[in-house]
């Protein structure tokens, strides 16, 4: 008997979407999963044949979970924010927010003919105000914050600012950049500026130099991975090594912390040793040189350089 897809596959698509038979409300009965699928770019006029076949088999197992009993979280979204975006954009001679409205109603279009069993009620638009003003306020949270070594967490930056009035930053314990000693007395001379300037070595988030890949015809900075053969991998421009100041977070402060969280994910080893490997934690080094007629030491895990009993110089050395 011939299977009669464009009616069978239509009927049953109309019935999922009228019930909402994939919605997941809070079952605490049932055991809970989660299937979840990276977001695509709706930067095109359409799905290519990458999408679905990645969906395809997370769809597969979700279902199976479903008929198992479980009550299964499988959301979907766009990763509709960025340089893809803007792109199609300027080719396409429109507003992004033409384009990207366009093409996400074009993929929805596709994903529900293929018949996927999202949870379209969760879906996340990441160019949408309500979606990355949390990306924002997090990113806040971050610039206000220091890693205390002490606590092995994050606190205010105003802790930090009452201990720099109180004593200074000698006995101050944080995963920060190289900074010099300095008193109390010596804080509340520091002009506003160099005291901003000062905390910034500091801050979860913060602006620095550094080398990046700057795209002039793109006009944005390039990750490593957008980078093939000296240039962009999105339209082929060349890509130059740049000093350009950039915001940076201080994600090696957290390096330990998210070390000991693999062990509490059921994921496979190979997978956990990949994110050992992203997490990229290095001890450093002590190194101690002898030098001919001179006595002095740099002991890289002290805060202090010392020239016998004069003191020459002193450094917080960062993680």
């Amino acid at each position: 008997m011939e299977y009669n897809f464009k009616d069978i596959e239509q009927r049953w698509q109309q019935y999922w979407k009228a019930n909402e038979s994939y919605k997941v409300v809070i079952d605490s009965k049932l055991p809970k999963f989660y299937v979840l699928d990276m977001f695509p770019y709706p930067s095109g006029a359409g799905l290519h044949v990458g999408h679905p076949l990645g969906y395809i088999a997370s769809d597969i197992f979700s279902r199976f979970k479903k008929m198992k009993g479980y009550n299964v979280l499988h959301p979907m979204g766009y990763d509709a924010f960025g340089l893809p975006a803007e792109q199609y954009a300027i080719q396409t001679g429109q507003h992004p927010a033409v384009t990207t409205t366009n093409n996400i109603k074009r993929y929805r279009e596709q994903l529900d003919r293929i018949g996927f069993s999202f949870d379209w009620s969760r879906e996340v638009r990441t160019c949408d105000p309500g979606y990355y003003k949390w990306t924002q306020w997090v990113f806040l949270k971050l610039f206000h914050s220091w890693y205390n070594k002490n606590s092995d967490k994050a606190e205010p930056i105003e802790t930090l600012l009452e201990e720099f009035t109180r004593q200074g930053n000698k006995q101050v314990n944080a995963a920060c950049s190289e900074t010099k000693i300095f008193s109390a007395i010596e804080w509340a001379d520091f002009s506003e500026t160099e005291k901003q300037t000062l905390l910034l070595n500091y801050r979860l988030a913060f602006l620095s130099e550094a080398i990046v890949n700057w795209c002039p015809a793109l006009g944005t900075v390039l990750a490593n991975e957008e980078v093939k053969d000296g240039v962009s991998e999105r339209g082929g421009y060349p890509v130059e090594k740049k000093l350009m100041s950039q915001w940076s977070l201080r994600i090696s402060a957290y390096a330990e912390r998210l070390l000991l969280g693999l062990d509490a994910i059921d994921w496979s080893d190979s997978l956990k040793e990949a994110q050992r490997y992203w997490i990229g934690k290095s001890e450093g080094a002590l190194v101690r040189f002898a030098i001919h007629e001179a006595s002095f030491q740099l002991d890289l895990n002290e805060p202090t350089i010392k020239d016998n009993s004069k003191q020459i110089g002193s450094l917080h050395h960062p993680t």
